[in-house]
């Protein structure tokens, strides 16, 4: 048995199966962890969607493209030119789906492996069963008869620092920016939610998220996605596997077992421009 993380997928199904092809997986015997964003702007995001949901016990965080798609589902959210969800929202079993997605954590962790798994990162000043906590607050309210509530006040910038009297949208606002949305920090922990480049391009004074000084999960081996510019690259105990597949790089895995990277090319822009001049 063989544990792969995979990167974004944002609808990269065919590259998906050509990367599981390459590692050997069989569904059953091994298992699949999604750093999150199944979904939006690659060519075949409902059957994505589908493929994974029907896995064997599947581990999937939710991203912010995820978050997007429900937002999008309750109204509060505009569907933009480069996105591709609407065949999800189209769908028989649109509601199906969608539910499946709201039940998908924010967080996981596998305390054996001292392993976590979330989209984006995990703020500096909580330690891992603070960040399990607060993960836990979001998945509930998405969890509740009315998750739309929650998903129309989870959108921007402030509160960028985070202090444990926030309450209400703002504290949930917080959560889902750290977990699913962050890259740079200012050295005290600070978000910042503007820089978006890759390493070496931010404003002086910026760290990524996993170089703020003291940050509280240094102990545990944290793997992400979100951020393509960086690549499959390992940053001593902070893993990123979003090597870039929507804009033509690779869909990487990481397999826990041995630590190994395997990555394979992707089909690139072209595939998901030609699926949205179909919809």
């Amino acid at each position: 048995m063989a544990t792969y993380v995979i990167g974004d997928l944002q609808g990269c199904l065919a590259d998906l199966h050509r990367l599981l092809d390459h590692v050997g997986y069989a569904d059953g015997r091994d298992q699949l962890w999604f750093t999150g964003d199944l979904v939006n702007r690659g060519p075949e995001s409902l059957a994505t969607l589908r493929f994974v949901r029907q896995l064997t016990d599947p581990v999937v965080v939710l991203g912010n493209h995820d978050l997007h798609l429900l937002g999008v589902a309750c109204g509060h959210r505009r569907i933009a030119p480069d996105d591709t969800i609407e065949a999800i929202l189209q769908a028989e079993d649109r509601e199906e789906l969608l539910d499946w997605l709201t039940e998908q954590p924010l967080l996981y962790y596998d305390e054996v492996r001292q392993t976590a798994l979330v989209h984006a990162g995990i703020p500096a000043p909580w330690d891992i069963r603070q960040a399990l906590a607060h993960a836990g607050e979001l998945q509930a309210a998405l969890r509740t008869p009315d998750p739309c509530r929650t998903l129309a006040g989870l959108y921007g910038p402030k509160p960028d620092v985070w202090d444990d009297g926030l309450e209400g949208i703002e504290r949930l606002r917080f959560i889902a920016n750290g977990l699913t949305r962050m890259r740079y920090c200012h050295p005290d922990g600070q978000l910042d939610m503007r820089d978006k480049g890759p390493l070496g391009s931010q404003a002086s004074g910026l760290v990524p998220w996993f170089a703020v000084p003291g940050r509280r999960t240094n102990d545990i081996r944290v793997v992400f996605g979100h951020w393509s510019s960086l690549g499959a690259h390992v940053f001593g105990r902070a893993i990123c596997l979003d090597s870039g597949c929507l804009w033509g790089g690779s869909l990487s895995a990481l397999r826990l077992e041995d630590d190994r990277i395997l990555s394979v090319p992707c089909a690139g822009p072209d595939a998901a421009r030609q699926a949205r001049s179909q919809t």
